[in-house]
This record gives structure tokens, C-alpha cells and sequence, in this order.
């Protein structure tokens, strides 16, 4: 028995560096007292790459065979640290009869500490700037609760970049181009970094594993490891309890 399907994805499932965000996000929900459960070997990739690339047949599959699992799990409550699985499987599963209550985890961690469940107590005395994932933000409008998570962390200083909320602007990964190489103009992650970088921050905190990555990526690529680091908001606040 359980109340809630945590989705992990398969960047968190199968890249290392994702891998150490999933373990966070689990650590505080145990840490929370929440009940659920992972697929394990039987979740696979929810197929929106698929669709974004331009092959609906094989999203269709995807999208079905899950549909399927989750029914024969009773699944009712799904939590994703993922915007790309998270705009999915709220949006677009219901055309396949798929309907389910789907929460990003920035807004089950930001509620597990608005009820006391969750206390972040070490402070980061740092300046963090935190970048919108465009499925998470533009196409979901959910901007408050990721800021709340850093917000909750004593010592932070949180930092607005000039292009935020509705009008944020996109790390490079969206659109399939996770997976293709750029070869005109600058690079969308680098272009992005700048503009972190604008507001002296320390930390760019992030709630997308694509988005993670390609800021990583950006900081290896411009040697700024030894004064940036990328980290997502549930490694933030793992890190505070």
C-alpha cells in the first residue's frame, strides 16, 4: 500500500549525476513520513521525447503501456522531480484515459514545509539564483513554489534573473535537443549561464534534470567550476536538514 507514485524518470535513473537528486528527493520524503513507492525495473520513459522529436507512435506506445501499469497498481497520486514527465503525464496522458493527481516535487517539498514536516536548519550562505524549466513554469505556471524551497533555507540569498517567470527563457534541452548537437549561433545553455551569472550567483538552483545537466555542462565549458555550482532543489534542502 501506498499514497503516492514517486515517478523518477529516466534521467534520475540512469545519468550518475541525477541519480544523487533522486536519492535527496527520497530522503526527504522518508524524511517527511511519506508513503510511496517506485516502479523500479518496470517504470520506463514516459515518452515525451518521443513526441517532441516527432515520433507520435512510439509516445502513443509508451504512453499506453504505463497507463496500463499504473492501472494495475491502482496508482491515483503521482510526484516527478521531472517538468518533462511531470507536463506529460497531467496533460497529455488524459487523452489516453490516463487521469491522476501529478505534483512536481518542488511543490510537494515546498508543502512538506509549510506543514512543519520538513525543517531546513544549516544555513547556505550564499547567493542562489533559481532558473524556470520552461514545462514547469511557461506551460504550467508554476513559479512560487520552487522559490518558496529556496526561500525555506536560512542564509540564502535569492536572486532574480532579468529573464524569469513568464518570462524565462529556456536551458537548451527543451524540444529534443537534449539529444542533438547545436551547430548554429551560440549555445541556448551558455546564453542562458550568462545571465545567471549577471546576478553573482553562487548557486543556480534548478528543478529539471535537463536543465541541471545543461547548466553543468555550461559551467564545465566556461571553467567556472571552482566558483558555480548547479544544484536542484531537493539537494538544497537535503543539505539544510
Amino acid at each position: 500500500p501506498f499514497d503516492v507514485l514517486y515517478w523518477v524518470g529516466c534521467t534520475a535513473a540512469l545519468e550518475q549525476r541525477n541519480q544523487k537528486v533522486a536519492i535527496a528527493f527520497a530522503k526527504l520524503m522518508q524524511k517527511a513520513g511519506v508513503s510511496f513507492a517506485i516502479l523500479g525495473e518496470e517504470e520506463s520513459c514516459c515518452g515525451e521525447p518521443a513526441r517532441r522529436i516527432g515520433n507520435e507512435f512510439l509516445y502513443q506506445t509508451q504512453a499506453t503501456k504505463n497507463i496500463e501499469l499504473f492501472k494495475q497498481y491502482n496508482v491515483k497520486k503521482i510526484v516527478t522531480a521531472c517538468p518533462h514527465c511531470f507536463n506529460t503525464i497531467k496533460n497529455e496522458y488524459p487523452q489516453f484515459g490516463g487521469q491522476y493527481e501529478v505534483m512536481h516535487h518542488s511543490e510537494m517539498i515546498a508543502q512538506l514545509v509549510k506543514e512543519g514536516k520538513l525543517n531546513p536548519k544549516q544555513p547556505l550562505q550564499k547567493t542562489v539564483t533559481y532558473h524556470d524549466s520552461c514545462y514547469l513554469g511557461r506551460y504550467n505556471e508554476i513559479f512560487d513554489a520552487p522559490r518558496q524551497v529556496v526561500s525555506s533555507v536560512p542564509g540564502v540569498k535569492l536572486a532574480e534573473m532579468t529573464r524569469r517567470r513568464e518570462k524565462g527563457f529556456c536551458c537548451g534541452a527543451g524540444g529534443g535537443h537534449m539529444w542533438m548537437e547545436e551547430t548554429a549561433g551560440k549555445r541556448i545553455n551558455g546564453m542562458r549561464l550568462d545571465m545567471a551569472l549577471e546576478t553573482k550567483a553562487e548557486v543556480v538552483a534548478t528543478a529539471c534534470p535537463f536543465c541541471i545537466q545543461m547548466f553543468e555542462d555550461a559551467i564545465k565549458t566556461k571553467g567556472l567550476e571552482e566558483t558555480v555550482t548547479a544544484r536542484d532543489l531537493a539537494e538544497i534542502v537535503e543539505a539544510s536538514l
